[in-house]
């Protein structure tokens, strides 16, 4: 039998992550599969969806670059700049390539960060 003080151990922290970590997201995916099925792409509604997606992430970025946390905040504003710019640049330069752009610019805050590094 299971006692609590032996549910950290074996599979109770794995079951733990599936249920609280990864079923409360993949619920709302597939539905989404569903109820989206019909929606035309061009409606106002997904507009909409993607016009909040886009601030939410824009919020998130300007968030993470004026007031980082833990060892991004060793880094100067300066250089977490250069370093979405930089990002952004590329990202424009290889029609819109996201894998690039993100790849060039988290590349150039992990150089920033070694220079920068006390």
């Amino acid at each position: 039998m299971m006692t609590p003080e032996t549910w950290s151990t074996g599979i109770w922290p794995y079951l733990a992550l599936i249920l609280f970590g990864f079923l409360p997201s993949e619920i709302w995916r597939f539905l989404s599969i569903f109820i989206a099925h019909g929606v035309d792409e061009k409606s106002e509604v997904l507009e909409w969806v993607r016009a909040v997606a886009t601030a939410l992430l824009a919020g998130v970025v300007a968030n993470i670059l004026l007031t980082p946390a833990g060892a991004l905040a060793s880094v100067p504003l300066m250089a977490r700049c250069a370093a979405l710019a930089l990002g952004l640049t590329v990202f424009a330069l290889t029609r819109r390539s996201v894998v690039a752009g993100v790849a060039t610019g988290e590349a150039a805050i992990i150089l920033a960060a070694w220079w920068f590094a006390p």
